[in-house]
């Protein structure tokens, strides 16, 4: 960290301050917002300062690469790196920051937060790249490192998607992974219809559009949604589009009186099956955490559905023997490497490895096995996750099916038949298909 910290309206400071805390453990998220509020900043530099943290830590390996032959190695404070960092990617990414601007802004936040010493390092290297031009990764001969180098994603995860869907499919996700993701919402039908919560959210302001795969979704964009009057209402909840999918594709009708949600936190796929119950019927929401089965309960209360959900701590891996009753439906969203989220959750890309990626195949196979043994008769199992890796998708499914016989997979199918000519019975959805989260989803229906 700096030797001075201090609040600042300073968005390129604030910016440096959080990275270093970021790559020292921090959650982005979680560190970029509490930096928000804590420090005096107008809008304008909040969307800057999210911008040129998401940014750095999205384009991380080819900011690294441009910045390496002009620091050659030079131990510095994870601060002023970061600082770097952020320097290059605005001069880079960002077109509507002039270069000179920048450079000065940068020297000066090097100098707030190190000294004369630190302004003159950071000045020498930002005029040394502006004098010799950065290094042009097109020119790497190796392709694997070329592809990860210019999307910022690990070899290993470039090496294992070229196996698993081929070359130009692969650079054709990278490509996707650093455009920003979209604002979706789902509607709480419970207490509104899609109409009225676009009119509402338009009447506030923002742009809305009908979302293009779920049922329920919109698209929002204007303005942070979760700070909308509809929101506090309980009209909506954020939530991406591909992940109200699997849901849809448990196909919840008159029938169904319960349904188990086996790994729930934090309760969007549970208050999505609360509001598509019919009367009388509940969703009981496992979470291994006391503190997430708080946050599905408050949930679940924001949007008016708390007589529907039954929040519990339980690991998923004790259901047969802490669970007496059968359920219509069942629900394992199960806890995965995110690789679907890179778009949204841009650090992933750096902390999974495919030693993480085995691990929780393992994880996934257990949950899935010890939930479907509360499973009812002819009645069906969704099993999805947000990670587009084989081993803890198709391997799982097949792992599973192949111990357990009484249980078959039936195509999956959503509301708006979703890739319906596909081939596979999974639906699989990667991040280029539609421009949303990649997703996972197996159905499973269970016979004598």
């Amino acid at each position: 960290m700096p030797k001075k910290t201090l609040r600042s309206d300073n968005p390129r400071l604030l910016a440096a301050v959080t990275l270093a805390k970021v790559k020292n453990g921090a959650y982005s998220n979680l560190q970029l917002n509490q930096i928000i509020k804590q420090n005096p900043l107008k809008d304008q530099d909040k969307g800057l300062l999210t911008s040129l943290v998401y940014g750095t830590i999205q384009y991380r390996l080819l900011l690294e690469y441009w910045l390496a032959p002009f620091v050659k190695g030079k131990k510095m404070e994870p601060w002023l790196k970061e600082l770097l960092l952020t320097a290059l990617y605005q001069w880079q990414k960002l077109d509507r920051i002039p270069k000179h601007a920048l450079f000065n802004e940068t020297i000066e936040v090097a100098k707030t937060l190190g000294n004369v010493g630190a302004a003159k390092f950071v000045t020498a290297i930002l005029h040394n790249m502006d004098r010799h031009g950065l290094p042009d990764p097109e020119k790497i001969q190796d392709d694997l490192k070329r592809l990860s180098i210019t999307y910022s994603v690990p070899v290993w995860l470039v090496e294992e998607l070229q196996d698993q869907v081929g070359t130009e499919k692969t650079a054709s996700i990278l490509q996707s992974l650093n455009h920003a993701p979209e604002q979706s919402v789902r509607v709480n039908t419970v207490r509104a219809t899609k109409a009225l919560v676009r009119k509402q959210l338009e009447d506030e302001g923002y742009t809305v559009r009908d979302g293009q795969l779920a049922t329920d979704a919109l698209i929002v964009s204007g303005g942070h949604v979760a700070s909308s009057k509809a929101y506090q209402e309980g009209l909506l909840t954020v939530q991406d589009e591909s992940a109200m999918l699997p849901v849809e594709a448990m196909h919840i009708d008159q029938g169904v009186r319960s349904v188990l949600d086996a790994a729930a936190a934090p309760g969007g796929k549970t208050t999505q099956i609360a509001q598509d119950l019919p009367e009388g019927a509940f969703v009981t929401a496992l979470d291994i955490h006391r503190h997430k089965v708080q946050l599905i309960a408050q949930n679940a209360a924001r949007l008016g559905l708390a007589d529907r959900v039954r929040a519990m701590e339980m690991d998923a891996r004790e259901i047969p023997e802490k669970l007496a009753e059968e359920f219509d439906r069942i629900l394992v969203d199960a806890p995965c490497s995110g690789l679907g989220l890179l778009r949204r959750k841009p650090e992933i890309r750096y902390d999974k490895t495919m030693d993480d990626v085995r691990h929780l195949s393992k994880l996934q196979l257990a949950i899935l096995e010890a939930a479907a043994t509360k499973l009812k008769k002819d009645g069906y199992l969704v099993y999805s996750t947000c990670t587009i890796l084989n081993q803890e998708n198709d391997e799982v499914v097949a792992a599973f099916l192949a111990k357990h016989p009484d249980f078959i997979q039936v195509k999956t199918e959503t509301s708006r038949s979703i890739k319906s000519s596909r081939e596979t019975l999974a639906l699989k959805l990667y991040p280029d298909d539609f421009q949303t989260d990649g997703f996972y989803i197996a159905t499973f229906q269970r016979k004598d």
